[in-house]
């Protein structure tokens, strides 16, 4: 079993790890660590997409936004964590064990914006209120996904990031389907989903502080540096924990091509609600069952994350992220041909959910193995910044498209981009650590 806690790195641990396992005994498939990360994401995710499901509604329906006081906050809601991800991986880093707290000011932070929403009636406090949430969503993103990292080894990073977005996407199942009972069952509606939005929040974070570690074990990697018996020549020899530092990794080879292949296949990556409204028009879907479509992608990614992660590290991470972008572009194909048959929702969410699950944890996971231990948070949030920017203009970008020469036009144009980075990802951005690690 790998217990995520600085007690990993004594003497009798680490003789311990060298032993091969007894017949008859089994270790854990993850860690506890991430199995306590995964319940926090899970409770957490319930409370955003609970807000998620009914503030495009709140809003224009609501507080009477218009369309353009929408869309601008809409891109705030989406775009503004990327600019604070390389702030929360460098806070996480500084301080050698701070990467649960860092995490835990990212969860407080978007909890206390929920309640906040009751007392914003326009669009300039709303727009502060989904600025702070997304600021703590940037802050913590890049802490969690190095205590995943840190706490698994080479050979189960794949499987624990798919277990924990598979317990992450289960809270965004959960979250429409309880707005929507919610709504259903009380007058004042909004203001209740915002309130139940804030007490589900803050168990998330009462978790986080009682069941997770407050120090990542070592994970082992090709790329940590030595630890001695004492367990200070790491702290030692490695250099401190800077944002120059963190941009410097991308003068490594591995983490170079990582990071230019997230953000070549992020700009040609249409955002998750533009494929809903595409959809919607080719089987003119009702608005009363609009809601439903994430969750058919949803239901798609908490299936498929952990198989995909698992294959992941048994064929090789680099061949499962790029064959995820495969079945995004299928479904973009799918969207573009004339079939209208019943199958046509569930075969695009399908490919949706399982491009998800085969590329969200999967990129981390590849990520992790050329970046050094101490500056594990700043280096996932460097790939993570890049990847996040990418999509927020290609969104921005296929908006525009879809307004000047249609739907049609502008996802024949996405696809086309996609095939093209995709094609030079496969022939020039192969990592050399992207590959199968023997277990």
């Amino acid at each position: 079993m790998y217990v995520a806690d600085s007690r990993a790195t004594t003497p009798a641990s680490a003789e311990g790890a060298a032993r091969p396992p007894r017949a008859g005994r089994r270790r854990a498939a993850v860690a506890p660590t991430v199995l306590a990360l995964g319940t926090v994401s899970l409770i957490t995710d319930v409370s955003s997409e609970m807000v998620t499901a009914v503030l495009p509604l709140y809003l224009v329906t609501g507080l009477g936004l218009s369309p353009l006081g929408f869309g601008l906050l809409d891109g705030i809601y989406n775009g503004f964590s990327a600019l604070v991800r390389l702030a929360g991986g460098h806070l996480a880093d500084r301080g050698g064990g701070r990467h649960k707290w860092v995490a835990g000011l990212g969860y407080g932070i978007s909890a206390l914006c929920k309640p906040l929403l009751l007392l914003a009636h326009s669009l300039t406090p709303i727009g502060l209120v989904l600025a702070a949430d997304r600021t703590g969503k940037g802050l913590r993103t890049a802490p969690r996904d190095a205590l995943i990292s840190l706490s698994s080894t080479p050979e189960t990073r794949g499987r624990s990031f798919g277990v924990h977005r598979a317990m992450d996407t289960a809270g965004a199942l959960l979250g429409p389907l309880v707005a929507f009972l919610i709504l259903r069952a009380t007058v004042d509606g909004y203001d209740a989903v915002f309130t139940v939005s804030f007490c589900v929040a803050a168990v998330g974070v009462l978790v986080l502080v009682l069941f997770v570690p407050g120090a990542p074990g070592v994970s082992g990697g090709p790329a940590a540096p030595a630890v001695g018996k004492t367990g200070a020549a790491r702290d030692e020899a490695a250099p401190r924990p800077t944002l120059r530092a963190a941009l410097g990794l991308l003068r490594r080879r591995d983490v170079r091509r990582v990071t230019v292949c997230a953000l070549l296949l992020g700009l040609a990556t249409v955002g998750d609600s533009f494929v809903y409204l595409l959809l919607q028009r080719r089987l003119g879907v009702p608005d009363r069952w609009f809601a439903l479509l994430p969750l058919g992608t949803a239901a798609a990614f908490l299936l498929l994350a952990v198989p995909l992660g698992r294959l992941a590290d048994r064929v090789g991470r680099w061949r499962v992220f790029l064959a995820g972008h495969g079945a995004l572009l299928t479904a973009y194909a799918l969207l573009l041909t004339a079939w209208h048959g019943p199958a046509l929702p569930y075969a695009v969410l399908l490919l949706h959910g399982g491009f998800y699950a085969a590329t969200d944890g999967v990129l981390m996971a590849v990520a992790s193995d050329g970046v050094p231990e101490h500056l594990r948070s700043s280096g996932l949030a460097v790939v993570q910044t890049g990847q996040a920017l990418a999509r927020f203009a290609c969104s921005l970008g296929f908006g525009a498209a879809w307004s000047l020469w249609g739907d049609r036009t502008a996802l024949l144009a996405s696809t086309a981009t996609l095939a093209l980075c995709a094609a030079v990802s496969v022939g020039f951005l192969r990592p050399t650590t992207a590959r199968k690690v023997p277990a």
